[in-house]
């Protein structure tokens, strides 16, 4: 209500009392007259007499109690991860839930998102409509198929030099793998699926990459000698390894943003270090949309039990 609305209430207000005088009987005709029940005349009239002209103006409903509002810690919280990381309501409830013991309904979420005008993504964020929808697929057992791919860094300041981050995730439980090198070859890619193996709990049967110039002949008998089969995705397809992919733009919104990487770049093995305690937090604390909340190390180990239980 504007100040102008304001005034013009104050001032029909006032005009009913004066039209009332001091009589009960002209109070009656008064509120008949004006279309009010005579318990809100007598409630403007005890406002005016404490207040002045200033009491008949509409009073804030706020109670002075909200015990179910929430705190000021469970507000600061949902704008840090909502402007930091850009989550939605669904994973910033899981987040709380998870890492902080606090039960937020993804609807209050959403609210509080509501009220301080950050309910809508940044332009970059925003879902973009398909022509067709594709439907989501996943391996039922751990190791059937594992998605490979490289991501490109950028280069050191001050220098030419690059350096390249390896990924590997298992389509099924989305358990990830990740190593930086200095170059980007077939020798690297080798490398890096020897450590692959060593570290992943379970089995591979299937590696799935792109046609990149590290993934070709030497790569893929190398594979073929560990009884792993080795497949390409069709040219230009990137969408095929979806899931790699996706954990790339996770990466850059939720690892290298937050990274200093003049600091690390220099020294490759301090950058290892900082990556593997981000693959240590993806795979063991972070919740995952497409599980359903449950992190890779959890929905691995529901595989496994799941799995075992006919044998028992």
């Amino acid at each position: 209500m504007t100040k102008a609305e304001q005034a013009r209430q104050v001032t029909w207000r006032l005009k009913i009392l004066q039209h009332a005088g001091d009589g009960k009987r002209q109070v009656a005709q008064t509120c008949r007259y004006f279309g009010i029940s005579r318990k809100t005349f007598y409630k403007w009239q005890k406002r005016y007499e404490a207040h002045g002209a200033a009491g008949l103006s509409d009073q804030s409903s706020r109670p002075d109690r909200s015990p179910k509002a929430f705190s000021t810690e469970i507000v600061s919280k949902v704008l840090y991860l909502r402007q930091t990381y850009h989550f939605g309501p669904g994973r910033i409830a899981d987040y709380l839930r998870r890492f902080h013991g606090l039960v937020v309904a993804v609807s209050s979420v959403h609210r509080i998102l509501v009220r301080h005008g950050l309910n809508r993504l940044p332009a970059n964020q925003k879902h973009r409509a398909h022509a067709q929808r594709w439907q989501r697929y996943e391996k039922p057992q751990p190791g059937h198929r594992l998605q490979m791919d490289v991501k490109c860094l950028e280069r050191i300041p001050g220098t030419r030099k690059r350096l390249y981050q390896f990924t590997a995730i298992d389509d099924c439980t989305r358990i990830r793998v990740l190593k930086v090198y200095d170059a980007c070859n077939q020798a690297t890619a080798i490398s890096f699926m020897n450590e692959v193996v060593r570290r992943l709990p379970f089995r591979i049967h299937v590696v799935q990459t792109d046609n990149g110039a590290e993934f070709q002949s030497h790569f893929h008998w190398h594979l073929e000698a560990r009884d792993i089969r080795h497949v390409y995705i069709r040219p230009r397809t990137p969408r095929l390894n979806g899931k790699v992919e996706r954990s790339h733009r996770v990466d850059d919104q939720e690892f290298y943003q937050l990274l200093d990487q003049r600091g690390v770049s220099a020294d490759i093995h301090l950058f290892n270090e900082k990556l593997r305690e981000w693959e240590d937090y993806y795979n063991y604390h972070r919740p995952h949309g497409a599980l359903d909340g449950q992190t890779p190390y959890e929905r691995l180990v529901a595989k496994t039990r799941a799995g075992a239980s006919p044998a028992s």
